[in-house]
Parts: structure tokens; C-alpha cells; sequence
């Protein structure tokens, strides 16, 4: 049963009563809605009202065991279907021929070994989400200390703000191609903006109801796809004759395949954000398994269904990708069904919104995640701020969407991989049951002089840029040439995210075991 406004305003000073600082604050982990009031002076009213209605008050404290609830396990693998069973995958899979020429069968090659990889990464991190009962960026605070948690915080905000511009923008268009001149497609953004802002108000518990059934619609979909595009003819030798040989051909593919490593990775930054209230006891094997096979099948079976759908020759479709990019062509696969055709169209570009919203959530945590004068402001305020971004950069970058998703899940790629490397490393090495630190003291998730200096994950991170740096290629990127590194440039191939994962693979332990030895911390 809800509560009303005036609990708040009448128990608030007896619940927070002392609480002089924020770092006070971070102690009653039981009670934000009355800590966030109790700080808020003429604000109160209105906060009472808007947490009493159901906003959520939990931000980036920790959710102690007796919070934790059970009923959710198995929404694991509901929620990353959902996430990724959407419209917004499909011009991955196109990617593979219109940017790289790719033939189909290299395609779906490079989509399946990449995107396992991938799948291992992020699988990982969401199973430290039960076990810490914290959001991953806060959990970064435990192998590189405050300061580097407020650099991760920063680098996810600006990967969360990319995701979320793609996706409005891909939703946004899609719409107005529904019925020419009837939408523009600034409008359709902001209606796409909108709807996925509404769940993340409201929060954790909102979020999982809408992402445990959407991808039922969504998948409907996709299969009304694979069936017309196979009745419009499948030639997967189309591109045969367009696919570069030799040396060009290794490097089209470690290009793509950083891209489809950076859509499965990108989901890392945020992967504990959604189980951090699942018992602590939850078998960290199931939490894995949910993760990786909620994350690979959809995003292969979407991603392969983008690659199959440039193998259609028929003129009439090759023209409604020139002229309409992949919206035109899935427009044309699903004319010949006419006002149903367009009743999908919608279905689809409305299924954009389900992509959206851990995008939207997690942006928000992650502002928190800054810092304590960041994280005493409730977390809806933050989330409002990361959609009026998105938005607006979705409105501003509408007609350059190919040349926005290429280059930004690249890059995307070079930081996650380090960053997995990091966590995975004071998991697996120094923070395992009988290591340096023999476990994770979760009551110093807020206490700078009891986390780690820092200093070993900052640094590992920097050479991990480096690798990304020397490693940069752009040869097989025919519409973005940007910068070649003199690695990149000596084997003609992107080798980025390979070099920032094992540059600072091979340089955060010797690192992190010097800061131990030096701080006991």
C-alpha cells in the first residue's frame, strides 16, 4: 500500500534525525524517500507527493539483504530479451554489407563470435549485482576508487546518451516513414523520448514489468519479417561479388566485429544496475547463464535478420534502401500486407522504446554515481536531464544516423573492453575468497579512505586508451576515416578493443598488487 504525503512530512524528522552531511545519508539505505525530503527544505511538499505516487526514491546506495526479493530472478533473461528483441538491431546486421561488404555467411560469422564474446563480458558484471547489491558504476569504486568510479560514471553517461540518440533517432524516423509528410520526424523523437521516459520515473519495479512482456509483441514482428523478406527472395550470394579477398577482407571483419563486440559490451556499464535487488544468495552461474543467453540469442537473431535482408535483389527493395536506409527497406518487406504492413511498421518502431529505457535509467544512476552532491538528488531529476540530452542531440543528428551508430559503437568498444578487464580482474584475482583482499567490505561502498586509492584502475585504464589508441584503424571503414594508430596502420585491420583489453589486462595487476602492498587497500 502506498503512503501518503503526510508520512513523510511527519516521520521524516524522526527517521533522519541527526543526518548533518551527505555521507549520513548513505546510511539509510532503508529509507531514500525520507532522506531525499528531509534535504529538500521547500521542496518537500512536492517530493512527498511525487515519491507517495510511486517515483522512486532508490538511487545508487547500496540495497541491503532484507530489501532483496526473489520474485525477479527469472525476469532476467525477459528483460535483455526485451532490451534487444528491437527494431534498433537491425541496422547493425546491415552494417555488416553496406559499410563493410560483407557476404551473408561472413556476416552471420563474424555476429555469432563477436557476440559471444561479447555475451561472456557483460554476463559477468550482472552476476556482482546480487552479490554487492550495487549499481555497477558504484561497484567500480572497489578496483579503482572513487575517483576512477566518477571517470567510468562519466564514460557511461556519455555511452548511455549515445545509445539513447541512436535509438530515438532510428525510432523517430521510422515513424514518419510510416505515412510520408504526415510526421516529421522530430516529432516522432520526441514521442519515442517520452515514452521510454515515463518507466524510468517511476523506476526499478516499473521498469521489469514493462520489459518482462514487450518482446512478445516485438518478436511477433521480427518473424512477420524473416517470413516476407524470405517471400521477397533471400540470395545470400548477393554480396559475394562486392566482398573484398585477402588481408581486406580479415580487416572488414575485425571492423565489424568491434562494432558488434561494442553492442554486446555496451550493455556491461549497466549490467548489475538490473539484479542489484535479487538475493545475495542467487547461484552467480544462473544470473550468468540468464544474462548471456537473454543477450546473444535476440541480438544475433535481429542482427542476422538485418545481414539476410540485404541479400534481397529485388529492384524495387534495393531502391527502398537507397532512398529510405534500412526503414525504407523494412517498409518495402512489409508492403505487400499493406495497412497491417504499416500496423507492424509501428510495432516496430515503438519497440525501440523497450531498447530505450535501461539507457535512460542507467544514465541517470550514473550521474549519481559522480559523487555524493550528485547522489542526494533524487534520481528522477537526473533521469528527466539525460532525456531532454538525448532529445535534443536525436533532433540535432537525425540525418546522419548511419555515420552516428558506426562510429560511436566503436569507440563504445575501446573503454568497455578495459573496463571488463578491470572489474574482472579485482573479482577474479585480488578480491576472491582467499586472495590479497579476500572479499568485498560492502559497508565502504561510500567511504573514499576505506575504498581503494585508485590509482592502479586510473592508470590501467589510461594504457588501456592507449592500446585503443595505437590500435585504431579505419581502413575498412569506407565512410569514416578518422585515424589510423601505427599498429592499426602496420596490420591494415581495427584491432582496438583487443589492445585496450590486454594493455590493461597486462598492466592493472603488478599495479594493483604495488597499491595493495603500499595502502593495505
Amino acid at each position: 500500500m502506498s503512503a501518503s504525503p503526510g508520512h513523510y512530512l511527519e516521520d521524516e524528522e524522526k527517521s533522519v534525525a541527526g543526518l548533518e552531511d551527505t555521507q549520513d545519508v548513505y546510511a539509510i539505505e532503508a529509507a531514500p524517500d525520507r532522506v531525499i525530503v528531509r534535504y529538500f527544505g521547500k521542496l518537500r511538499p512536492l517530493l512527498s507527493i511525487l515519491l507517495a505516487s510511486g517515483v522512486e526514491a532508490h538511487g545508487v546506495e547500496r540495497v541491503p539483504e532484507n530489501q532483496r526479493e526473489s520474485k525477479n530472478t527469472g525476469n532476467n533473461i525477459l528483460m535483455w530479451w526485451s532490451v534487444n528483441t528491437v527494431f534498433d538491431i537491425i541496422p547493425i546486421g546491415v552494417l555488416a554489407q553496406s559499410t563493410f561488404t560483407l557476404s551473408f555467411g561472413n556476416a552471420v560469422a563474424t555476429i555469432l563470435c563477436f557476440g559471444a564474446l561479447g555475451a561472456v563480458a557483460t554476463a559477468f558484471v550482472a552476476t556482482l549485482g546480487p552479490i554487492t547489491g550495487l549499481r555497477t558504476m558504484v561497484i567500480t569504486r572497489f578496483s579503482s576508487g572513487y575517483l576512477g568510479c566518477t571517470i567510468y560514471s562519466v564514460l557511461n553517461i556519455l555511452t548511455q546518451l549515445g545509445f539513447a540518440t541512436t535509438t530515438v533517432i532510428i525510432g523517430g524516423q521510422m515513424l514518419s516513414n510510416i505515412n510520408p509528410g504526415t510526421l516529421p520526424s522530430i516529432v516522432g523523437i520526441i514521442i519515442i523520448g517520452v515514452c521510454s521516459l515515463i518507466p524510468c520515473v517511476f523506476g526499478y519495479n516499473m521498469v521489469h514489468v514493462y520489459e518482462r512482456y514487450a518482446w512478445i509483441i516485438t518478436l511477433t514482428s521480427m518473424l512477420f519479417l524473416w517470413g516476407l523478406g524470405g517471400k521477397a527472395g533471400y540470395d545470400i550470394n548477393a554480396q559475394k561479388p562486392l566482398e573484398d579477398i585477402g588481408h581486406a577482407l580479415s580487416a572488414d571483419i575485425l571492423n565489424f566485429g568491434g562494432i558488434v563486440f561494442g553492442l554486446f559490451t555496451g550493455w556491461a556499464p549497466v549490467a548489475a544496475d538490473f539484479n542489484c535487488r535479487l538475493p545475495a544468495d542467487t547461484p552467480p552461474m544462473r544470473v550468468f547463464l540468464l544474462t548471456f543467453f537473454g543477450l546473444f540469442i535476440p541480438i544475433c537473431f535481429v542482427g542476422i535478420l538485418g545481414a539476410a535482408l540485404m541479400t534481397i535483389t529485388d529492384p524495387a527493395y534495393v531502391a527502398a534502401f537507397g532512398s529510405g536506409s534500412t526503414g525504407g527497406l523494412v517498409a518495402q518487406v512489409l508492403s505487400p500486407w499493406g495497412h497491417f504492413g504499416q500496423f507492424i511498421l509501428v510495432l516496430l518502431a515503438l519497440s525501440v522504446i523497450a531498447n530505450n529505457i535501461p539507457n535512460t535509467y542507467s544514465a541517470g544512476l550514473s550521474m549519481q554515481a559522480l559523487g555524493r552532491p550528485f547522489a542526494i538528488i533524487p534520481r528522477f531529476f537526473w533521469v528527466l536531464l539525460a532525456f531532454l540530452a538525448y532529445t535534443i542531440a536525436g533532433v540535432a543528428g537525425r540525418e546522419h544516423f548511419s555515420t552516428i551508430l558506426s562510429n560511436f559503437l566503436r569507440i563504445l568498444s575501446y573503454w568497455t573492453a578495459f573496463f571488463i578487464v578491470i572489474v574482472a580482474e579485482e573479482h577474479f584475482v585480488f578480491r576472491r575468497k582467499n586472495g590479497p583482499l579476500g572479499g568485498y567490505n560492502l559497508d565502504d561502498y561510500d567511504t573514499p579512505s576505506k575504498l581503494p586509492v585508485g590509482v592502479a584502475g586510473i592508470l590501467a585504464g589510461c594504457f588501456g586508451v592507449a592500446g585503443a589508441i595505437i590500435g585504431m584503424s579505419q581502413a575498412g571503414h569506407r565512410r569514416c576515416a578518422v585515424y589510423t594508430g601505427p599498429l592499426g596502420e602496420m596490420v591494415e585491420a581495427e584491432i582496438g578493443f583487443e589492445l585496450a583489453a590486454v594493455f590493461s589486462a597486462v598492466t592493472y595487476l603488478p599495479l594493483r598488487a604495488l597499491e595493495i602492498r603500499l595502502t593495505g587497500r
